[in-house]
């Protein structure tokens, strides 16, 4: 036989875990959606194509290749500054990068995030 105690005892637990999913159902949907296209599987298709159109541009250009080739050997300290000066001695290869790179800064200013790494050398930051 179940005691008075015991049966109050799993009442009130059943009382407070049906007002806590109660509770977590009104929560989660009164809760903002999150935006269209912002899952990870939608940044890796993006950074996919980036990363692509990336490689067949400097393969097709061969000097901008050989740069960003011997920029990994720059000491890390002065890496953002020779960036940024061969970015603002090479407009056309700057706006070239920065349109290939267009697709991932539309997917931050949609779903959030920083502006990137190269956003201060490319005047974003």
């Amino acid at each position: 036989m179940v005691s008075h105690r015991t049966f109050a005892g799993r009442m009130l637990l059943a009382a407070v875990g049906s007002g806590a999913v109660l509770f977590g159902t009104a929560v989660s949907a009164s809760a903002q959606p999150a935006p269209p296209n912002c899952t990870a599987a939608d940044l890796a298709g993006i950074m996919s194509g980036v990363t692509a159109s990336t490689s067949a541009y400097l393969f097709t250009h061969p000097p901008v290749n050989d740069f960003f080739t011997n920029l990994g050997k720059v000491p890390n300290d002065q890496k953002r500054e020779a960036l940024a000066s061969y970015l603002d001695a090479n407009p056309q290869v700057k706006a070239d990068l920065s349109g290939i790179r267009q697709p991932a800064k539309d997917f931050r200013a949609r779903c959030g995030g920083g502006p990137g790494p190269l956003a201060e050398v490319e005047g974003e930051g």
